[in-house]
């Protein structure tokens, strides 16, 4: 049996090792949540430098329905 309840949150994890990648993926999961009728909630991002000195950076996008 299919079941079609709307989405009401959903939260998606991101990471790159450049702060505009990282960017454009959250972007592009924008775009693709708005289809589905989803809108940024809050956003959480951080940054981490390695042993060599290299900087990660990872982000956190929680999403919520439009219809509420």
């Amino acid at each position: 049996m299919l079941n079609f309840d709307l989405i009401e949150d959903k939260v998606e994890f991101f990471e790159a090792p450049q702060l505009s990648q990282l960017e454009k993926k959250i972007n592009q999961q924008i775009e693709i949540n708005r289809a589905i009728l989803l809108r940024v909630h809050s956003v959480s991002h951080q940054m981490h430098v390695d042993e060599n000195g290299r900087c990660y950076y990872s982000a956190v996008v929680h999403f919520k329905s439009k219809a509420k």
